[in-house]
């Protein structure tokens, strides 16, 4: 096992269909959808639709969002000691900086109110990581060097929604929201999700055994002909560093929400990578149950690979997970279960 391998101890999702790991991820094999009205209005003169969470209360902004990632955070670390709390470095994954209609003062704000929420703290070297659909890969990258150094876990939560009226104003302007007219779209969402993760140890557990990054120059609003560069160099690099080659993996887990830019670039990838017939190759994408939720996308393909192991309903133990977002950044991860 290569050392830069990371093991997924505890996964937990907030999402649409379960306000729990478990719940989520059997909404999600059962193909179940829970999309509900929300309080815009379409181009049509209809309500948007959403996948949205249902909470005791009807928060807004970041209050939700805080809500949200402390729920999940709660799941990931209920067998954790809240003395071992202040030690775990936190790393929040959010929405990128140029997100249309972004929450005001998201990178300094949100986490704090995290903690209140929680009435807990963490170890002085958590972060924020401000990627969008592409940032807990990055976070698993950063996870790895705080475990090199010392930390005996990190915890990566994800939360992030794209119901907010600035922002589907702005998708339903550029023809990108699913909506009766337009099939060429996705349906918004949101939600949270927890990564608890650390060194492998043994028994049998999802392991990161390798990452990649890249950027995209032909982004989905550049005008630029797609030729799937930026994809195909960071599954790439995720496979170099597993040792692996495209053909061994079993199937694939992505962000895919319904836009046929990023359905293409998947293919174009995969003709890119793959030198070696395989018979099948699933490509599995949580975003038909619970939207396009940013940030989440990450979280809740670790998440859907992890229970699909573990209840043994997967065609097999290897699994390529890749990210894009629309600014032009690419991640893909391999992943393993089985025992280190």
């Amino acid at each position: 096992m290569a050392a830069t391998a990371l093991a997924i101890r505890r996964a937990s999702l907030v999402t649409a269909v379960g306000l729990s790991g478990p719940a989520a991820c059997a909404a999600i094999r059962a193909k179940v959808t829970n999309p509900t009205e929300t309080r815009f209005i379409g181009g049509e003169g209809n309500w948007l639709m959403a996948h949205q969470v249902e909470l005791e209360r009807r928060w807004s902004g970041r209050t939700r969002l805080a809500k949200l990632a402390a729920m999940a955070i709660d799941e990931a670390l209920a067998d954790l000691p809240s003395a071992d709390w202040s030690s775990t470095p936190l790393l929040l994954c959010i929405a990128e900086p140029d997100r249309p209609g972004r929450l005001p003062e998201l990178d300094t704000l949100l986490f704090p109110e995290v903690l209140q929420e929680l009435g807990a703290t963490f170890a002085q070297s958590s972060a924020v990581v401000a990627h969008g659909r592409v940032s807990v890969a990055v976070a698993m990258a950063q996870a790895r060097t705080l475990i090199a150094a010392g930390a005996p876990q990190v915890l990566i939560v994800a939360a992030d929604s794209l119901v907010h009226g600035p922002t589907l104003a702005h998708y339903l302007r550029e023809a990108r929201l699913l909506t009766p007219s337009n099939s060429n779209g996705f349906m918004p969402g949101e939600g949270a999700g927890a990564l608890l993760v650390g060194k492998p140890a043994g028994t049998p557990a999802l392991v990161c055994t390798g990452i990649g990054l890249a950027m995209e120059g032909a982004s989905i609003d550049s005008g630029e002909p797609l030729r799937g560069d930026g994809l195909s160099t960071a599954i790439k690099s995720a496979l170099g560093e597993a040792g692996r080659e495209m053909h061994d993996m079993d199937f694939r887990i992505t962000d895919l929400s319904g836009e046929q830019y990023y359905f293409k670039e998947a293919a174009l990838a995969l003709t890119r990578v793959l030198r070696r017939r395989k018979e099948e190759f699933e490509t599995w994408h949580p975003a038909e149950c619970i939207g396009e939720a940013g940030a989440l996308a990450g979280a809740a393909a670790v998440a859907v690979a992890d229970m699909a192991c573990r209840k043994g309903y997967t065609l097999g133990h290897e699994i390529l997970a890749h990210m894009s977002n629309d600014a032009g950044q690419r991640a893909a991860m391999t992943l393993r279960f089985g025992a280190a």
